[in-house]
């Protein structure tokens, strides 16, 4: 059974910091890219980053490049979003997902496996 499952998320101020990780078992997600989603209440669910297979390419949204940070550790199946200068607008669930493909991947479509959630909540 292929599980993802999001750890890092909390409350914290505005201007602060916080580290997601996925741990994906069940399968290996070497081959695959992986990618960090949110939804805010309300609002539809929107791509935050992606990552290709090996992590040698990553792409962020326009609202969170310079503040975040997307990376990888195939050796243990893991990937990460460091999030600084975080702002309340930055307020969501944050959902890790697993791709189908080895490239960028930009849409919800090209994922088939997804975690849980995390939320994080960013006070003013």
């Amino acid at each position: 059974q292929v599980q993802l499952v999001e750890s890092g998320g909390g409350l914290v101020q505005a201007g602060g910091s916080l580290r997601l990780s996925c741990v994906a078992s069940g399968r290996t997600f070497r081959g695959y890219a992986m990618g960090w989603f949110r939804q805010a209440p309300g609002k539809e669910r929107e791509l935050v980053g992606t990552i290709n297979w090996s992590g040698g390419s990553t792409y962020l949204s326009d609202s969170v490049k310079g503040r975040f940070t997307i990376s990888r550790d195939n050796t243990k199946n893991t990937v990460f979003l460091q999030m600084n200068s975080l702002k309340p607008e930055d307020t969501a669930v944050y959902y890790c997902a697993g791709g189908v493909k080895s490239d960028l991947s930009f849409r919800a479509s090209e994922y088939d496996y997804w975690g849980q959630g995390t939320q994080v909540t960013v006070s003013s």
